[in-house]
């Protein structure tokens, strides 16, 4: 049997970040399903057409990654893609307070999915999706922080705003 594996967010947009933990979920495992998870509790600058978009255009060279989405719940979704882990990446402490939570939860709605933690590369460990939106809207450089075609998507939004 394949070992499936999801790798969840909102992805808004995919950074470098995300990218690497991607990246090396998929060195590991031979089946890696990026999903995009709508949160009702965000508001997002891009669609999730867009960010699955994005993903596919930069994860194109990993033959073993797939792009979803998902308005769900995570455990949900992993059950009906029959995914036996998660992999959550991990950039600092406070980011391991919040993930032992979800796990905790995702492991008493179904202890048969293990949640694996991977951590981030350091030059990405200050990095989220809110501060590359936030320096793009400003017209800082972001180039080190997304790959390219996230940079000129961004740069599009915010031209449009």
């Amino acid at each position: 049997m394949t070992k499936i594996a999801v790798v969840p967010g909102s992805f808004d947009p995919i950074t470098n970040g995300h990218l690497d933990i991607i990246e090396r979920a998929a060195k590991v495992f031979p089946e890696v399903r990026v999903a995009v998870m709508n949160n009702s509790s965000k508001n997002p600058l891009f669609t999730v057409e867009e960010r699955m978009a994005l993903i596919s255009a930069v994860t194109s060279k990993f033959p073993n990654v797939i792009i979803d989405s998902s308005s769900g719940l995570l455990i949900d979704y992993a059950r009906s893609v029959k995914a036996s882990v998660i992999v959550r990446g991990l950039r600092a402490i406070s980011d391991f307070e919040y993930e032992m939570q979800i796990t905790s939860m995702n492991r008493m709605l179904d202890e048969s999915i293990e949640t694996f933690f991977v951590m981030t590369k350091n030059q990405y460990s200050f990095l989220s999706s809110s501060i590359v939106k936030e320096v793009a809207r400003y017209g800082g450089d972001i180039s080190l922080l997304v790959p390219p075609e996230v940079e000129k998507a961004l740069q599009e939004k915010y031209e449009g705003k």
